[in-house]
Order: structure tokens, then sequence, then C-alpha cells
């Protein structure tokens, strides 16, 4: 991830989704069958929309990225009517690490050929709240926004969250990822500490997993206990000996009481404590990383920011060779009680060239962009909650029954939530 990003600590691109660079991409799973029928049934029949017209004709999609984008990339050079950079100092290039962005506006290319792209890239929340303002006046009909603020509460209250819900209302479609927070959070009450330490069950420590060598850690707790001071630390054991890593630094962005961990690891293992008052409070913490998964972990509720929105369209990310849901892909309900996950849809597209596919949660956000510009092109009339009800209706149901906070309302399907035109050949 870009050394921007990291500095920011703000928002992360909503891993699994490190990638060496782009190519055409191949959303079908590899090794599909070359019968026609069983590759219709591998993509949802999206190839038979494409060859009956609708594909995303005369309809504007805003990608908006942390990472930037590669203009001149032949998956998307040709569909980019204009791109901005938000934010000091900031390029839409952003120095050439800008494969996360590159690839997601080339998924949105190849789901809908012939939309047009409007590209944004920003620094932090503020450059996002102008990005996807400039986008909504600049008159797209989908904004795909494949990013992540952790941090944040999980109502929708959010700044970024209802940024997300005001551009439904102006017409937009908005898009997000419900994020892969799924195996590295925990959530509960602060009502039964340890010597002020928070209890995880039956241990005040709540152990990582995971290779990477850097990690982020996220504390949040609700503003009715504001006043309260809550602090993540990250310790690491080796040969018995035990020392203190990291302790979180308070991050006020939203006037959301939150705090944050940025480390470097090496070797030996590694906890977290949270501390907080020596008496109960019954304030509602959260604590999740988007590096590491947790030994004690409580998937429910980890949609993370804009897709906790109110009308926003949140995205999980679905496995089809497995048939489930990805387990790293976060999970509802919000905080207010709602779904939080509208649908999920494929979430590992095969990029032709290069060595890594395009996974997570991040994927399968700009895979329903394109189908809601294919259903703008074959309606244009549909406004924003007829595109997501239209999504929803037709998805496939993948969960245990019904609508469930795991798969939402199900895998997208493109046959049935596009409607080709009446006269269309193919």
């Amino acid at each position: 991830m870009p050394a921007r990003v990291r500095a920011l600590g703000v928002v992360a691109v909503a891993l699994c989704c490190v990638l060496a660079a782009i190519g055409a991409l191949a959303l079908s799973v590899p090794g599909a069958p070359a019968d026609t029928r069983q590759r219709e049934a591998a993509d949802g029949g999206l190839q038979r929309l494409h060859d009956a017209g609708v594909t995303g004709e005369n309809v504007t999609v805003g990608v908006v990225g942390v990472t930037g984008f590669d203009t001149d990339h032949p998956a998307i050079a040709d569909r980019i009517a204009e791109s901005r950079a938000f934010g000091g100092g900031a390029t839409v290039e952003n120095g050439g690490r800008n494969h996360h962005g590159t690839a997601t506006a080339a998924v949105v290319a190849r789901t809908a050929p012939d939309a047009d792209l409007r590209l944004a890239t920003f620094d932090d929340t503020t450059e996002f709240r102008r990005a996807v303002t400039w986008l909504v006046t600049a008159d797209v009909d989908v904004i795909v926004a494949p990013v992540s603020f952790y941090g944040r509460p999980g109502d929708g209250t959010s700044t970024v969250a209802r940024l997300g819900e005001w551009a439904r209302r102006q017409g937009v479609v908005f898009v997000a990822p419900t994020g892969n927070l799924a195996r590295g959070h925990w959530t509960g009450r602060y009502d039964d500490p340890s010597d002020g330490r928070l209890r995880f069950g039956d241990t005040t420590r709540n152990y990582l997993a995971g290779r990477g060598s850097e990690t982020r850690i996220w504390l949040g707790w609700d503003r009715s206990h504001r006043n309260e001071t809550y602090v993540a630390e990250l310790y690491r054991t080796d040969d018995g000996e035990r020392s203190l890593v990291a302790r979180s630094a308070s991050f006020p962005g939203d006037g959301v009481p939150n705090a944050r961990i940025n480390a470097r690891l090496r070797g030996g293992t590694y906890y977290v404590v949270v501390r907080g008052p020596p008496n109960a409070t019954g304030a509602r913490l959260r604590l999740s990383s988007p590096t590491h998964r947790f030994q004690r972990t409580r998937p429910e509720g980890s949609v993370a920011a804009p897709a906790t929105g109110r009308g926003v369209i949140g995205v999980g990310a679905y496995d089809p060779a497995a048939g489930r849901v990805e387990p790293f892909s976060s999970r509802g309900p919000t905080a207010d009680g709602r779904l939080g996950v509208d649908v999920v849809a494929p979430a590992r597209h095969e990029i032709v060239g290069y060595e890594e596919p395009l996974v997570g949660s991040s994927a399968a956000t700009p895979y329903v962009g394109g189908l809601a510009a294919l259903a703008l092109d074959a309606d244009p009339d549909r406004s924003p909650r007829e595109v997501e009800l239209r999504l929803e209706r037709t998805a496939r149901d993948v969960g245990p029954n019904g609508t469930d906070p795991t798969a939402g309302n199900g895998l997208v399907v493109p046959r049935r939530a596009v409607d080709p035109p009446a006269n269309a050949t193919g």
C-alpha cells in the first residue's frame, strides 16, 4: 500500500486486494468450461446482456479511490471522460502506485464496457467529500467507492456514510464495499472489566494472527461515552518475555471517539489489551484490524463506512468456486439494526497477464457498480432506489434462508437484474 495511504491511517482500501498491474479482465472462473451455456452460468448471463446491446451506453460511472489510477491503461483509457485528484500534492497517477484504483475501474469497464468513467482520487475525509461532490455535480449516474473507513460508528452517522446517503438523494446510485473485517473484528460492552482491562470472554488478551509485517488496529466507542478514555495496547511476547510495542493514539476524525495503532511487527507473538475506567461503564467498544485476524472475534456488525450509510448499496465478497460468502467478508447488521449487507458479488477477478487477481469486497463492488450501469442502460428512468431493489430482488439466495446479515439479499445475477430492451438482438 502506498506510503501516502499508510500515513493517513483514516482510510484503507478494502483489502484483500493487492495486484501487480492491470490487463484485460477475465471475470469468469479460471478453467471454466467452453460450452456456451456453462460459460453463461459462470458469468450470470453477463455476456448475453452485452451481446443484446446492454453495455452501459449513455451511463457515466464515477470511481473514487485512494490509490489513484493509471489513466493511460488500455483497460480504461478510452472510457475516461475526466479524472481529478483531491488533496495537497495528490496526483491521479499517485506516482505509479495505483494498481488497486486502476483495477477497480477496469472491473467497471469490463462489466459495463460502453459506460463512461469519471475518476477521482483523494487523501482524507475532507477530500473524499470534495471528490464525491465533484462526481455528483458532474452528473454521474453511479458512484463506486471501493474504500473502507475504519474507526467510524457502525450506525451510518459518520460523515463518509452520510455522504453516500446524500449522493443517493441527488439521484446517484452509490455502491461501496462492506469491508473485509469479519475475522478482524470484535464488539461488545465494557461491562465486566478486570483491573481496568476489557474482557474478551474469559481473557483480557486478544491475540493476532496473520503474516503482515505492519498492523493497523482501530478502537472506537459510542458517542454517549465520549468523555471516557479507552486505550488499545499492542504487546509482543518472545521466549517468555513481554514488551509493549505500541499504544493507541486518539484520532478524533468525524468527532467520533476512537483511537488507532500503526505498528511494524517482527517475529514473536502479538496480542491486544484494551484499557479503560476501573469500573463497568456499559460503553459499546469496537475493535477492528484490516490487516490481521483476531483470536477472539465477533464478525457480526463488522460492516465499514461508507457502506453503513442509508441508501448505500453495501456489497459483500462471494466465492463462486466454493459456493460461499468469503470468510473475511464483513457481516451485518449495522449498529442501528439495518441489514448492512445488501448483496454479495464475485470477489475474485482474474487479470490477464498478471500473477495476482483482484480479490476482496472492493473487487465485488465495481462489479455491482457495473451492473447498476447496465440496469440504467436498459431503463434510464430507474431511480437509485429502483436500481437497488432490482439488484436485491433478483439476487440468488446463498444464505441460510432468505435475507441474512452475511449474504444480504443474496448473490447478484446479471441476467435477472437487467432487463434487455424488448427489441434487443442476440
